[in-house]
């Protein structure tokens, strides 16, 4: 049996954070080895991937295994569906009116763990096992023992070991955890209208509806509804959970059909206070849980890779310890700003649905209002959700600054044409 194995940065988890640190760490002439179990590949889920996410992920060498399965989103639609007295208007975001040929894309998350592994492939090591049991201290390393018993040692552990974190609780972080009375039902399905690369949330009383656009036409869904309401719809067979997904998207995207098999998800939220401690950093849910709402979940996770890694690399080139106290707290800086203000955003976002106080319904509706009133508040929100001005590391970054996805913008038609007028779904 192998001991002591020593590297200078071990990442705690295999899904798609895990390996984006790893590959990130690696790009930037690190020494790194993650360890996890090899990925779900029955994960029906897509992820939503803006920009800054895709030039990462070309950045560590792993677009390339995943462009074929993606599919652009051109524009996101948001609908009032709440059902009360006041509706808010109907309010799209196209990626044309901030020079954008697409937002981004959205990728199954299967295919991106897939992708990843690939890129991983003689790029850095990486040790397929039940996980790590055990963290301690060890002088100015930290000491890992894996389920299986190898033993590793590193300056610093990035903890990509989702929500109930070992590597959080070994470094002694707290966090704070919030439950939502709700549960999302994911699945995909096909449909005989083509999507033109829109995404669509309809904000009803019970949380989101949202259905993404897949290659093809087919869309990914994300349904939120009460736990009893998701149980009874995934409980459904395939006709019927049809007939009732057409209620609330008729006319959006014609006829639908052949539906992927249905998974649930209870609703959740949690963030640590502080993001790195004790030669530990926390990455994507083992340091912040949302809602899927608005798509930040895996691009904050991706901001996450990027900064430690760059913040290790610069401290390794400057002769500094990379796991020391001052390289944890200027990661806790860059990143606290972009998670706490996407978190908060988010709860209240979806808290917002959930309340029965008018007020907030009408204050709700004259937010999107003002949206879609005044083109330069609508414009500065999209940048930001796209491409935070005050998080984007080096890697996230093309020469001379972050360019247009694939620096195509001829091809981005003007906002007017670029989304010909649907019939507006049902609420």
């Amino acid at each position: 049996m192998r001991r002591n194995q020593r590297s200078d940065f071990v990442v705690v988890g295999a899904g798609p954070a895990g390996l984006a640190t790893g590959l990130a760490a690696a790009a930037l002439g690190l020494k790194a080895i993650v360890i996890g179990p090899r990925s779900d590949t029955a994960d029906g889920r897509t992820a939503a991937l803006f920009q800054n996410s895709v030039q990462f992920l070309k950045a560590v060498g792993a677009w390339q295994y995943l462009e074929s399965k993606a599919e652009r989103l051109h524009a996101i639609r948001i609908v009032d569906a709440t059902g009360g007295w006041l509706r808010a208007p109907e309010v799209t975001f196209q990626a044309a009116e901030i020079g954008l040929a697409a937002f981004g894309y959205n990728v199954p998350n299967a295919a991106l763990t897939q992708a990843l592994e690939k890129a991983a492939a003689g790029r850095l090591r990486r040790v397929v096992s039940e996980g790590v049991a055990r963290v301690v201290a060890a002088g100015e390393h930290m000491a890992l023992t894996t389920v299986e018993g190898e033993t590793f040692s590193a300056a610093l552990v990035a903890g990509a070991d989702g929500r109930n974190s070992l590597i959080r609780k070994s470094a002694g972080i707290s966090n704070r955890t919030w439950t939502y009375a709700q549960a999302a039902v994911v699945c995909s399905f096909e449909h005989s209208r083509p999507h033109r690369g829109v995404s669509t949330e309809l904000h009803r009383r019970a949380g989101p509806l949202t259905v993404v656009p897949m290659r093809g036409n087919v869309s990914s869904l994300v349904w939120v509804e009460t736990p009893g309401e998701a149980q009874r719809l995934a409980a459904l067979d395939d006709a019927t959970f049809l007939l009732e997904l057409r209620s609330h998207v008729s006319g959006l995207l014609g006829t639908l059909n052949r539906i992927s098999a249905r998974k649930t998800f209870p609703l959740s939220g949690q963030t640590a206070t502080v993001l790195a401690k004790n030669r530990c950093a926390l990455i994507g849910e083992a340091g912040h849980v949302m809602p899927p709402i608005g798509a930040q979940g895996l691009n904050l996770s991706f901001r996450d890779a990027a900064t430690l890694a760059e913040l290790a690399s610069d401290a390794l080139h400057a002769g500094r310890d990379m796991g020391g106290d001052d390289v944890l707290a200027a990661y806790e800086r860059q990143r606290r700003a972009d998670v706490a203000s996407r978190s908060w955003s988010i709860d209240l976002m979806n808290r917002s649905l959930l309340s029965e106080y008018a007020p907030i319904h009408l204050a709700r509706g004259l937010g999107l209002a003002a949206l879609k009133a005044i083109p330069a508040l609508r414009r500065l929100l999209m940048r930001e959700g796209v491409s935070p001005s005050f998080a984007t590391p080096r890697l996230m970054q093309r020469e001379g600054g972050v360019a247009a996805l694939d620096g195509d913008l001829a091809e981005a038609a003007s906002p007017g044409k670029l989304i010909p007028p649907e019939s507006a779904p049902h609420a």
